[in-house]
């Protein structure tokens, strides 16, 4: 028997294009992408991100000497930037638009149409009804019955049309075309997102400071702390302003009974903005209500307390005064660790490493501690070191650590001799002939954030639209009504018979209310007393 069958023509490449096209536009492609968006953005809170903290990825990599190498090669310390979250993202912003512009112009065409065809049998529809009523009685014609319907339904927001088929009068209304505009309305958000979104990280930028009461910063790349640009950014587009702590002002919860007594509840810190111009503003920036200045928003990150430290060397000169950064230990108490290396005092250079306590409680048999977190009793306890810091050969350190295995020690607490200085008691001889050190007193300190995101507003804007779109789609219902009249007979007597039904596009259970509704009108409008099948 000869085979029938024939092979399918190849599809060449203009035809497997054509194939790859319709799968990616296809909207089920489309969210399965965002899937993967969100899954391939998972590495990036369970790995170190290089952009964000590159110590701790050269830690892991160091501390993880088979799995690190692959990983950094896989781009799992570069998530955001590598080249297959790239390949992801980019895949669903052109499936988006594949999915949202044909279905687009599709909608319109539909709009322009007039509703669709009157079915021959309208009984056959899911709602239906039908309304019988003497001629005689209404003085109602088949075509004034038409109109009446069509201004009806018109003005229940139907687009209507009057039409002859089948050899009768039928009015066709359809709604909820908003329904599918929310659809796209929805998709097409959801490409302002991914733009703004990619905007952002192109053209953004973090960054972070410590900033001390009294002092200012400058916003240049030289004056932060550490600063993450965006792809694309060039520092040198930085705009030119300044910042000034003028005083940082925390409230504490004094309520005895209170299980959070001595916690602190707020904070506030009073800035001072100079803009290019020279022109000063006022402005006051708190926890969750951060401050915009040229663009730029500045957010309360942190705060703590940066005791201020007079050391004089052996030779009676000045080797360091001013305010030194504590770090919260992170206890309620704001125990901050304090690291301070003098490379410029002589005979030796000079390393400390204590903490600083608030609210100091200490005695002889103890160990020091902070038992409030506001600064009724400031304490400050160090050990002092000397010898080579290893500042000198250019190898970059962290300035809140202090190695002392290469450092002779001078004064510790276990040799008996550890440095306690109270506002009383403020000063101490540091052994060996080797100078003094002096606690004058303390300030506060913020953390701030500073974040310009070009793109920021155009996600307000497109999440906002997303949210409205979705509302639109899930509560604007789709349907179809047709209303026909013809004249019949009731026990040899004339009469108006008028017939419709209701189609819904997608579930809705409200139909049948809707049929109801209309029954009520046209009775209503028509004043008649009828029977109802």
């Amino acid at each position: 028997m000869a085979n029938t069958e024939k092979d399918a023509p190849a599809l060449g490449p203009l035809g497997m294009l054509r194939w790859a096209w319709t799968q990616l536009t296809k909207m089920s492609t489309a969210m399965f992408l965002l899937l993967m968006l969100a899954v391939a953005a998972v590495p990036g809170s369970v790995y170190p991100q290089r952009i964000q903290d590159p110590t701790r990825v050269t830690d892991y990599i160091e501390t993880h000497p088979t799995w690190g190498p692959i990983a950094d090669k896989l781009q799992l310390f570069d998530v955001f930037s590598s080249f297959w979250f790239a390949a992801i993202y980019l895949l669903l912003f052109i499936s988006l638009i594949g999915c949202v512009l044909p279905r687009a112009k599709k909608h319109w065409e539909s709009m322009r149409k007039p509703p669709a065809r009157t079915p021959k049998r309208l009984d056959r529809l899911p709602v239906h009804r039908t309304l019988t009523f003497p001629t005689e009685e209404s003085g109602l014609s088949p075509q004034q019955a038409m109109e009446d319907a069509r201004a009806i339904l018109k003005k229940r927001g139907y687009r209507v049309d009057i039409r002859t088929e089948h050899g009768f009068t039928s009015v066709a209304a359809e709604r909820g075309y908003l329904r599918e505009i929310g659809n796209i309305l929805f998709h097409t958000a959801m490409i302002g997102v991914l733009i703004g979104v990619a905007v952002g990280a192109l053209f953004g930028y973090k960054g972070q400071k410590i900033l001390v009461e009294g002092d200012t910063h400058v916003n240049s790349l030289i004056s932060y702390d550490s600063f993450t640009p965006g792809t694309n950014y060039n520092p040198d587009w930085l705009e030119p302003y300044s910042v000034t702590l003028d005083k940082f002002t925390v409230e504490y919860d004094r309520q005895e009974d209170s299980p959070s007594y001595g916690d602190d509840i707020s904070y506030a810190a009073d800035l001072t903005f100079t803009d290019s111009k020279g022109k000063d503003q006022k402005q006051t920036l708190k926890v969750n209500e951060p401050v915009r200045v040229q663009g730029s928003n500045l957010y309360l990150s942190g705060n703590g307390y940066a005791p201020i430290i007079k050391v004089e060397d052996g030779e009676g000169n000045v080797a360091f005064e001013g305010p030194v950064v504590g770090l919260p230990t992170g206890d309620p108490n704001y125990t901050s660790s304090i690291v301070l290396k003098i490379p410029d005092s002589s005979p030796d250079q000079l390393g400390f490493v204590g903490m600083f306590l608030p609210t100091g409680d200490y005695a002889a048999t103890k160990a020091p501690v902070s038992i409030d977190a506001a600064p009724l009793n400031p304490t400050l306890v160090l050990q002092s070191y000397y010898g080579d810091l290893g500042l000198d050969d250019g190898t970059p350190q962290n300035v809140y650590v202090l190695d002392t295995a290469t450092l002779n020690p001078l004064n510790t607490m276990a040799m008996g001799n550890g440095i306690v200085l109270t506002e009383e008691a403020n000063q101490a001889e540091l052994p060996g002939n080797r100078g003094t050190i002096t606690f004058e007193g303390y300030k506060r300190y913020v953390g701030l954030d500073v974040q310009y995101d070009p793109g920021q507003g155009l996600v307000l804007v497109s999440a906002l639209l997303v949210f409205g779109g979705l509302i639109i789609s899930l509560f604007v219902p789709r349907r179809r009504v047709w209303v026909t009249a013809q004249e019949t007979q009731i026990d040899g007597t004339k009469a108006i018979e008028v017939e419709y039904g209701l189609l819904a596009r997608g579930e809705d259970p409200r139909l049948v209310l809707e049929a109801d509704k209309l029954t009520d009108i046209f009775a209503d409008r028509w004043g008649l007393e009828f029977g109802e099948d």
